[in-house]
């Protein structure tokens, strides 16, 4: 069965609710945040907690580097902002580099950022970490800033091919995000609805051309919260015409659609009409997207929105108001890591993070 939902957890290790919601056959993975971190032992202890529920949980984290990185101590590296890459991309060689100069460069940089990134995670028990954030930055988004490596869009491609190629190396999966572009959008979508009052073809000539030239690569994407009046009275990530049409039909992407996180204030808002959470999951399954992302709820009454949602959604599938699907099941399974994790004490010992580790800005 197609497992949908992924949630959060409480705390630093499971508790008897937090089992039986993930025990529950429409919930696909977790999403771990900043309070479910007191070291690497703890972590990895909790990440064995889950997979001891079920092993086909995919283990999530928003870990980009620079301002949104949720695990920061007891030996994780501090990972430089993307836009740091972008600046090396930009930076005049130094003395006994390639003739290649700069570009190159910084795409070996990349790929050790995306490697150390990895890797951390992948010794702890994570499979995935939703980046790299592809949005190009126009210098109107504090949300994005310099979490975009650069405005120009084939710059932002490389580096992110780059980076994934790291991230692949330590086995652990990746979510391109926002599509087809935040950065042109000024608000923040954790509060205030985003427009992009941009026509269809100004975006995909600029924001959504990474998505194109990285339709083979990227095993997942994440459609922002913006609404684009242009195209679609919809925000992209509940409207056919960005995922389907644009995203399956014209680029040809294969790989998972997130949702954005669904619990966030104006992510529910649509055509000027507050949605519950099932309301709107089912809007966005029915647009293209294959999960949905509810987070921070499990400190909420208990969790009582996320016992709510798996009751809903399981309602609309006895119901037959919506009807799971073995292509989307098998696209969050490809998310899981291929193999076990190295330990954390074999890792930094490893030459190859090492020489990762002497390559970050």
């Amino acid at each position: 069965m197609h497992a949908p939902l992924f949630i959060d957890v409480a705390g630093l290790r499971l508790s008897d609710h937090d089992r039986a919601r993930l025990s529950h056959p429409i919930v696909g993975g977790v999403i771990l945040f900043g309070r479910n971190w007191k070291d690497r032992r703890q972590l990895t202890a909790l990440c064995k907690q889950i997979k001891a529920v079920r092993k086909d949980l995919v283990i999530a984290v928003d870990h980009e580097g620079g301002r949104v990185q949720r695990f920061r101590t007891d030996g994780f590296t501090h990972l430089p902002a993307m836009a740091r890459l972008g600046e090396l991309w930009a930076r005049a060689p130094r003395r006994g580099e390639a003739a290649a100069g700069p570009a190159l460069h910084a795409m070996n940089v990349a790929v050790a950022v995306g490697y150390v990134m990895g890797a951390e995670l992948r010794a702890c028990g994570v499979d995935m970490t939703f980046a790299p954030v592809l949005d190009l930055n126009h210098a109107r988004s504090g949300v994005i800033g310099d979490r975009a490596f650069a405005r120009d869009p084939q710059v932002v491609t490389a580096l992110a091919q780059a980076l994934v190629q790291g991230l692949a190396a330590a086995d652990v999966a990746h979510c391109g995000k926002h599509f087809p572009g935040h950065g042109y959008a000024s608000a923040d979508t954790h509060h205030h609805t985003a427009v992009d009052a941009r026509r269809l073809g100004a975006i995909l000539k600029d924001d959504a051309q990474p998505y194109a030239w990285l339709s083979a690569t990227l095993q997942a994407v994440m459609p922002a919260h913006v609404i684009y009046p242009q195209v679609d009275s919809l925000p992209a990530g509940y409207s056919t015409t960005w995922l389907q049409v644009v995203l399956r039909q014209q680029i040809g992407f294969t790989g998972a659609v997130f949702t954005d996180d669904l619990s966030m204030a104006a992510a529910r808002v649509v055509d000027g009409q507050a949605l519950d959470f099932v309301q709107a999951g089912l809007l966005a399954l029915e647009a293209g997207c294959d999960q949905l992302l509810l987070c921070n709820q499990s400190v909420v009454d208990d969790g009582a929105p996320i016992d709510d949602a798996i009751e809903g959604l399981s309602q609309a599938v006895m119901q037959g108001v919506w009807t799971p699907t073995d292509a989307s099941e098998q696209r969050r399974r490809a998310l899981l890591a291929k193999g076990p994790a190295k330990p954390w004490d074999d890792l930094v010992l490893s030459e190859r993070y090492q020489h990762a580790l002497g390559l970050l800005p």
